[in-house]
């Protein structure tokens, strides 16, 4: 193994028990990790705070690890050791990965053919505020309804990690965007950060806004990480022939759907994991991946990062997300 000097114990985020309210996460000093073949040790700059990790943290998630373990997805940082018979990368090297768990600490394990190089254009939170959100996004847009320039795009959520990032996305691929939210001061942050085509409020209904935005025709993509209330009004608002996208139930309530209306208005409804979608198509993960970082280099386009938070303020930043405060995304930052 190439290592560089590490302490032998670190600080990590340990969800011991799963409980509501974060109540069996602690900071903790553990074992730093040991790279095995394959692998490199990460000195964590950044890690993003994402709805799977809180998820995990009671047991919610579709992957469920048995507790003690340490969550975060999205990780920035510098390469501080690798295992046996890794190539292509050397010690200090500026990277960004992604796994499901190991990020909220001191240092991270990945695999090799995981990590890619930072982009210079992005900081070190950006580069960790980037890779999850804007994977969904483009396997969402792209893959799954393949948007195409000027149709209209109504994004809901569209201040959190995953809906700012197809706000974002759906500029870049020329669509007319729709942002939705329940929150004035939101909205007005993501109209100064991305100036979408619209913005609306969602308190109180958006159907009639909708209709009257597109001529009546209603969204030709309906991007929905909310759920619940959200998406029942969405099926009233989507144009024929549109495609409503699943991403996520941030409301809490998971709707259900009466085909009848799928029929009569001619929409299709698309489940969007992005994670599992590169794992069943493999090359074609390859390719989104490509395409997600080669925009980053070209500096097509733009993560916010709403708040960068010690590792030891894990509880503030996990409630900015769950509390739904944030505009784009809260980030640890061990190294602070």
């Amino acid at each position: 193994m190439v290592r560089d000097k590490a302490p032998d114990r670190m600080r990590a985020l340990v969800v011991e028990t799963l409980a509501p309210d974060f109540a069996g996460c602690a900071v903790r000093e553990v074992a730093t990790p040991t790279p095995g073949p394959g692998e490199a040790r990460i000195r964590v700059r950044a890690a993003s705070v994402n709805f799977p990790d809180l998820l995990m943290t009671r047991g919610d998630y579709q992957f469920k690890p048995p507790p003690p373990f340490t969550p975060g997805l999205d990780v920035a940082g510098e390469v501080e050791a690798l295992g046996e018979g890794v190539t292509g990368w050397a010690i200090g090297d500026a990277v960004v990965g992604g796994a499901r768990l190991g990020g909220f600490a001191e240092f991270a394990v990945l695999p090799a053919q995981a990590l890619r190089p930072k982009p210079a254009r992005l900081s070190f939170a950006q580069a960790a505020a980037y890779g999850a959100a804007y994977l969904t996004a483009y396997v969402a847009l792209v893959r799954r309804a393949a948007l195409q320039p000027g149709e209209w795009l109504l994004v809901h959520g569209a201040a959190g990690g995953v809906g700012l990032a197809a706000v974002d996305l759906g500029k870049v691929l020329g669509a007319r965007v729709i942002a939705a939210s329940a929150s004035d001061a939101k909205l007005a942050a993501i109209d100064a950060a991305y100036a979408p085509e619209a913005l609306i409020n969602v308190t109180g209904g958006f159907r009639d806004q909708v209709k009257a935005l597109t001529g009546g025709r209603g969204a030709d993509v309906v991007y929905d990480p909310v759920g619940g209330d959200v998406f029942d009004e969405s099926v009233r608002c989507i144009a024929f022939d549109g495609r409503l996208l699943a991403v996520g139930f941030a409301s809490g309530r998971i709707p259900t759907l009466s085909v009848n209306l799928a029929l009569i208005k001619g929409f299709s409804l698309m489940g969007v994991r992005a994670g599992e979608y590169g794992r069943q198509f493999p090359d074609r993960g390859r390719e989104n991946l490509d395409a997600v970082w080669r925009m980053a280099d070209q500096g097509l386009i733009r993560p916010r990062v709403h708040a960068q938070l010690p590792l030891a303020d894990w509880r503030e930043a996990f409630g900015l997300l769950a509390g739904r405060q944030v505009v784009g995304k809260a980030v640890l930052r061990p190294d602070l």
